[in-house]
Order: C-alpha cells, then sequence, then structure tokens
C-alpha cells in the first residue's frame, strides 16, 4: 500500500504544492477502504481534521509556516487522552468515564507541529499484553497478512503506519509495547529515554516503567515525529527538564557515537535461523 513520507507531506504543504485538505481527504478515503480488515483504529476524529487541514492551508496562503508537520496525518493509542473523546486504554469499564477537555502532550505536540490527527487506536486492554487481541474492539491484524497478529499492546499504533493508513502513529512503551508490534509489523518505533517525552494525558499502567513515542515507515520521519513530541511539559513532574536534543532527518548521517547491540545467548539459540540472519544483516 504505497503512501508517501511525512517528510514528503510537510515538504509539499509548506510549499503550497498539495493542500493539506487534500492530505487529509486521501487518508480518510484509505482509512474507509482498508480499516475493515485491519481494525487499527477504534475511533475517528475526520471532522476535527479536515478542520485543522484547512487552517493550516489559510496559514501557507498566508505566508505562515504551519510547522515541521505540515498537513502530516497521525494517529495515537487510545491511551491517549484526545479533547471530547472518552480515553478508554482499550478498557470496556472507562467507555463511560467523562471525556478530557483538552489533548495529551503527545498529541498537542503534533498539532502545534502542523499534524493532522485522525483518530484513535487499538490496542491491549490498559496496554497489558503483546497481541492487540482486544476482548472488546477486536483483534488488529497484521497489515502483511491479516491471519497474524500485529503484536502490541500498541498493535493498533504499528498496523495503522505499516499500512499506509497514516505515516505516523504513537504508542507506549513499559514493556515492549513499541518496540514488539514495531517488529510485527515491520515498521520503525522508537522507545525514548525515559522522561524524555511528556506522558501527560497517557493513561499509565506503570508509571515508573512507562514511555511514549513515535512509529513511522522511515528512519526520518521517526526523527521528524520525535523532534516535534519534544519540549518542556511541567505537567510531567518526572520529564526531564532538558533542552531539546533533536536528531537529523538524514538517514544516511547517523551520530558518531551511534551503536548496535545484539542479543546474544538464550536469543542466539532459540531464534528461528531466518529471523537471525535478517538480524545479522541489519547489525552490518
Amino acid at each position: 500500500m504505497s503512501y508517501p513520507t511525512a517528510k514528503v507531506i510537510a515538504d509539499q504543504v509548506r510549499a503550497g504544492k498539495r493542500s493539506a485538505v487534500s492530505v487529509a481527504q486521501t487518508a480518510i478515503r484509505r482509512i474507509e477502504k482498508f480499516d475493515g480488515a485491519i481494525n487499527a483504529f477504534t475511533d475517528h476524529t475526520f471532522n476535527r481534521a479536515l478542520l485543522t487541514a484547512a487552517d493550516i492551508d489559510r496559514q501557507v496562503a498566508q505566508g505562515i509556516d504551519p510547522g515541521p508537520m505540515a498537513g502530516v496525518p497521525f494517529a495515537v493509542k487510545n491511551l491517549f487522552d484526545i479533547e471530547g473523546l472518552v480515553t478508554r486504554a482499550g478498557s470496556k469499564i472507562r467507555r463511560t468515564a467523562n471525556p478530557p477537555t483538552r489533548d495529551s502532550a503527545q498529541v498537542a505536540s503534533w498539532v502545534n507541529a502542523g499534524g493532522v490527527l485522525m483518530g484513535a487506536l487499538n490496542m491491549d486492554e490498559f496496554a497489558y499484553g503483546f497481541t492487540t487481541e482486544n476482548a472488546h474492539d477486536g483483534a488488529t491484524h497484521n497489515p502483511h497478512d491479516l491471519t497474524r497478529m500485529s503484536g502490541g499492546s500498541s498493535g493498533g499504533s504499528a498496523a495503522a503506519v505499516a499500512a499506509g493508513l497514516v505515516p505516523i502513529a504513537a504508542g507506549s512503551d513499559t514493556n515492549g509495547s513499541i518496540r514488539v508490534p514495531a517488529a510485527f509489523c515491520g515498521v520503525f518505533g522508537l522507545k525514548p529515554t525515559y522522561g524524555r517525552l511528556s506522558r501527560r494525558g497517557a493513561f499509565p499502567f506503570v508509571h515508573s516503567f512507562d514511555h511514549v513515542g513515535p512509529f513511522a515507515r522511515t528512519v526520518g520521519d521517526l526523527a521528524l515525529a520525535y523532534n516535534a513530541a519534544q519540549g518542556d511539559d511541567a505537567d510531567d513532574p518526572v520529564q526531564a527538564r532538558r533542552s531539546k536534543a533533536e536528531i537529523s532527518l538524514d538517514e544516511n548521517s547517523p551520530p558518531p557515537d551511534f551503536r548496535i547491540g545484539v542479543l546474544g545467548d538464550w536469543f542466539q539459540n532459540n531464534a528461528w535461523p531466518e529471523a537471525l540472519d535478517a538480524v545479522e544483516q541489519v547489525a552490518k
């Protein structure tokens, strides 16, 4: 399922070569066409998306830079607060909770950078699981093979990106919940250093271990999303009070101290040979 990268979309929108509204409309059509089989989304925010996109186009017409994610569609795991939408966190019991009155820090940061929110994504209940086979919202299927699982607990986020429904999505990771679905769905996922990104408005699992982070189909898009998500937030007491540490969007220029760790012992002795071959290729 071909889909332009977030960086390409943002560059086109900021240059006036493509309207943010047309980008949002394309994303809506793709979600409506493909997500019935994948089940990545639990909630849509299409009306909000079109209004946001129209405002971005007005800014561009007035010579105002909407931000580095101008017109980029994104979605978030349904444990992130979205103004006016109940934060279900994959559960049944929270469906009668009061909807939040403001966006989570993760949503707000990407919106402030010009991103366009398309909706909320499926997950394991209360982020406790590795499969995203949710008893209340159904299973999220792997876009590469609908008979297989997407991983979890941020399976909806990884599947939405892998299927090209959105180029960027947000998830959370306490014990693998970004890394596992990213691996299963063949996309990039980032679990940032604890305290780097604000978790304000993200429903907690284990407060002292919870991380939030992005998914993307390219390293450049992952860097774009991560850079836009940074910033001080006094409402998250454990966030590190440090200046932004932006990553280069040039995928061919890793930092000089770049290191790769390869797991040995149990993993080397018990993994499928095909998996070990793939790891070796990546490490090289």
